[in-house]
This record gives structure tokens, sequence and C-alpha cells, in this order.
């Protein structure tokens, strides 16, 4: 969850609400907060290794719904690795001559391909470095943050923010749009539901994690906020805003602490993509082999096909859109399949889980809010995302339709090919 997002979403949300984005972080620490309820609720009484799949399972059935919002959650996960991908290639660069800074785009392909070499070869590569750059990045931001914090002097940064809040976009809407993208750089959590089937007592233990997790995240992105306001002005942020991290650590560190800045994002966001690709073609894999999409096993003669889609797709991604229009996209997906999760547990399951419904019915009218607001922003100002966004969920629901024609029986009943001692295996 935490490291390679932040590096450019702080830059991304300073741009839409001046100097109070980080009061942003903190607004969208209290939405994952309800938000998490529901996943809490589903892990505890499902724990798997299916994750969000199992629940939208367990909430909508086998069909078009579940097929739709899988992929909704799949296409997140690969916007979200293309965005980590583009990161990269932004903070590398910082390290080169500003001639150099078109090729971003080059360098980030080149770590998803990096990527695809080493989720080839097997797990054990990334259960050998998982660990140690999780250890590296986390301890790296924190000290960061912190060091920051202090060195810029709390009581200034406290005494001007909010002063000068001159946002980018004049717009009512702003604050609340820019929760999309804050709410963006906690949506790791719900990657832990799927270590349901790995740990010891996950009908408690995956909650607590979840819980853990986000409460940590929220206290360093908040820290690492407000030392970036300490370092650098509104429109330095906004200046930088793909690299705003490592901007902020060179008045306060010097050249060394930008180096190292940089270094963390490296770190960060390579490790970052080997996990992602690992996490959406499994996932991938396991809708192949619930029947929710074509069996790809039987496209072509290649050795892990869920593998080489999803990282075609992100390679695809990471060269046609700039890093603001992949984080949008990622939000606007992420969010349509969030209220699903919510939704599939007030409507389909209050006689198999015991949970309070006032609870996700906040948590969907606030992604409601949310997402309507960041939608009327970018209508305003990049109606762009706004087609791609429609078009990629319009051939999501339209392929599943078909799919699911094809292997109904004459009855209405579909064959998912999974029981639930499988997927807990999986």
């Amino acid at each position: 969850m935490i490291g390679a997002g932040i590096f450019v979403l702080m830059g991304q949300i300073a741009e839409l609400v001046g100097d109070l984005f980080p009061l942003a972080f903190v607004a969208g620490a209290i939405i994952v907060g309800f938000s998490s309820y529901s996943y809490v609720k589903f892990s505890n009484a499902f724990p798997s290794s299916g994750g969000v799949v199992k629940f939208l399972t367990k909430s909508y059935g086998p069909g078009t719904a579940t097929g739709t919002f899988s992929l909704l959650m799949y296409v997140s996960m690969v916007i979200a690795e293309s965005l980590v991908a583009g990161t990269f290639g932004t903070y590398t660069l910082r390290l080169f001559p500003e001639e150099y800074s078109g090729y971003s785009s080059f360098l980030g392909v080149v770590l998803i391909a990096i990527a695809y070499i080493i989720n080839i070869s097997g797990n054990k590569v990334i259960e050998a470095t998982a660990t140690f750059t999780a250890i590296i990045k986390v301890a790296g931001i924190a000290i960061l943050a912190i060091s920051g914090l202090v060195i810029s002097g709390l009581p200034t940064i406290l005494g001007e923010f909010g002063a000068n809040n001159n946002q980018t976009f004049s717009d009512e809407f702003a604050f609340i749009a820019a929760l999309a993208l804050s709410i963006l750089a906690y949506k790791g959590f719900t990657t832990i539901t799927n270590q349901g089937g790995d740990i010891k007592n996950p009908h408690k233990n995956v909650g607590r994690s979840i819980i853990i997790s986000i409460a940590i995240c929220a206290i360093i992105y908040v820290v690492l906020a407000l030392s970036v306001a300490g370092g650098l002005s509104i429109q330095e942020i906004i200046e930088a805003k793909d690299y705003a991290l490592a901007a902020a650590a060179k008045p306060i560190f010097g050249d060394w602490g930008s180096t190292l800045t940089i270094s963390l994002a490296i770190v960060a966001t390579v490790s970052g993509v080997i996990a992602s690709v690992y996490s959406a073609s499994r996932m991938l894999g396991m809708l192949s082999s619930m029947k929710q999409v074509p069996n790809l096993n039987k496209i072509g003669n290649f050795k892990n096909p869920a593998l080489i889609f999803t990282v075609s797709l992100a390679i695809l991604l990471t060269i046609l859109f700039d890093l603001t229009r992949i984080a949008s996209l990622g939000a606007i997906f992420y969010l349509i399949m969030d209220i699903s999760i919510h939704w599939g547990l007030i409507r389909y399951l209050r006689k198999e889980i015991k949970f309070n419904p006032i609870i996700p019915l906040i948590a969907i009218i606030m992604d409601v809010v949310v997402l309507s607001a960041f939608i009327y922003l970018k209508y305003v100002n990049d109606p762009f995302v706004l087609i791609v966004s429609a078009i990629g969920i319009l051939l999501v629901v339209i392929s599943e339709r078909l799919f699911m024609k094809s292997h109904t029986d004459s009855k209405g009943n579909m064959n998912m090919g999974m029981e639930d001692e499988e997927m807990m295996k999986m």
C-alpha cells in the first residue's frame, strides 16, 4: 500500500485543491475507513485467496454482474500498475539532464517488461525481494516524512496552512473531487483480502490487517503531505506534480535528500510493478478458471497467457496516457467496483453476515458523492478521460454479457467452474 502511488498522487491532489492537499489525505482515510468495513466483514465471513472476486461471487452469484465488477477491479489493478511504471520513469529521469524528460513512458514500458520476465521465472524471486523492498520503502518514506516535518517546522506549516489556498480550478467540487485520487493512494488494502488462504486465523487476522494497514498509511501520508507543504510553495508543488516528493526534499535536505527520495521512488515503483503484475495476472487467471472470462489457455500456445495479457494492457496504457489521466481512469474504475462491494453486502448477504447496514450505506453515499464530483471535474477540464472510461466500461459489460450467454444452459444456470475449496487454495 505504501510507496509507489504516493510519489505521484501528492502533486496531482495539490493541483486540484491547493495547499489544502494534506487535508485531502485525512478525508480520504476517513472515507476508506468506512469503505473497509465491508471488506473486513467479507474477509471475516469468507476468507480465501479469491479476495474481491470471492466477495462479488457471494453477493451476485455467477453471471454478468460478478464478471463485470471483477473485471473493473482487474482493470483498476492494471491501471495502477501502469501508473506506478510511469512514476518510475518520471523519477528515474530526475537523475538525468532535462532533455531526457520525454522518455518516462519508455522507461515505464521497460520496467513492465522486466516485471514480466521476473514473474514468468517463478515466485521465488518475488518472495525473496518483497519483504526487503517493503522495509526499505516504508522506513525510508517514514524517515523522510518525519525528518522533513521537523526540519521545515511544524508550527510554521500549521500557521500558514490554508491561508493562501489558490486552487488551480475554482470549481467548488475541487476538494471533493480530489478525494478520488487520495482514495486511490489507499486502495492497496483490497489486495490484503487475497491472503485469506495463506495466514493463520484468517477469520480475524485479514480484517485486522486491513484496519492496521489503513491506519499506518494515513499517518505516514498526512505527515508526508505536511512535510512537502513545509518544503515547497503550492505553485512549486504543482509545477513538479509528477515528482513532487523529490522536489520537496531538495530545499529541506539538499541534493542528497533529492537523490535519496528518487532512490526510494525507484525501489518502491520497481517492487510495486513486480507485485502488481503478479497479483493482477493471478486475478485474471482466476476469472478464467471461474469461466467469467474466456479460457485463456486456449488462446495460442503461450506460457501464462494471463500474465502476457496483463503486461500488454499495462504497456498500452503507459504509452497512450500521461500520469494524470492514468490516475483518473484508475479512480473511476475503482470507485465503481467499490460501490458494488458495499451494495452486494447490503442487498444480498444480510442473512449470511452479521453487520451494521448503516456503515456500508454511508460508504456508498461517500463513494457516489466523490465519484460524481470527480466526473464533473473531468467533464469540465478533461472530458477525454470520461470518454475512455465510458468506452472501457461499455466494452466490459457487453463482452461479459455475450460471454455469459455462451455457457448458460437452457435453465439459465451457469457453472462457475471453481468451488470454494479450489478458490481457498489459489
